[in-house]
């Protein structure tokens, strides 16, 4: 089995957009196939978007978003099985309710790890009903990968 992850729209950026040296072991155990990202309808909708708005100083004409998200699906396993109501609602809810996708997202992937660098996620890593971790990707840098 491999390590499973979530990675938040931030994280996808910092990839995609930003080519952030923070996420160089994402990224390289990754593409390497030793871990393997997953993505949700849900939050690839949401990288649309974000793509599409720009950023503070940089915008993305369409060529660039459409490399950036084939990039994305060529790396991510898309999740299209949504986890029982049940486990959702089991769920901590986050204060920023827009985030809880990443939450629902890593619980039907049954992902090892949900890396992310908002802090209302990051809250919400020791509470009870979390089967994965919620980590940085700083955090990411001394995660011991399963092998399978």
């Amino acid at each position: 089995m491999k390590t499973r992850l979530v990675l938040d729209t931030h994280v996808w950026l910092d990839w995609l957009v930003f080519d952030d040296p923070g996420i160089v072991r994402i990224r390289n155990v990754v593409g390497t196939g030793r871990a393997q990202a997953c993505i949700d309808a849900v939050c690839e909708e949401e990288l649309v978007r974000i793509l599409a708005r720009g950023f503070a100083k940089r915008t993305l004409d369409a060529r660039a978003q459409a490399e950036c998200l084939a990039t994305c699906r060529k790396f991510a396993t898309r999740i299209d099985t949504v986890a029982p109501e049940g486990a959702r609602a089991a769920l901590p809810r986050c204060g920023d309710p827009d985030d809880q996708k990443f939450l629902e997202a890593a619980l039907a992937a049954d992902a090892h790890c949900l890396v992310t660098k908002d802090r209302k996620l990051l809250e919400l890593a020791r509470k009870p009903g979390v089967s994965f971790k919620i980590i940085t990707p700083r955090e990411f840098e001394t995660v011991r990968l399963l092998h399978g």
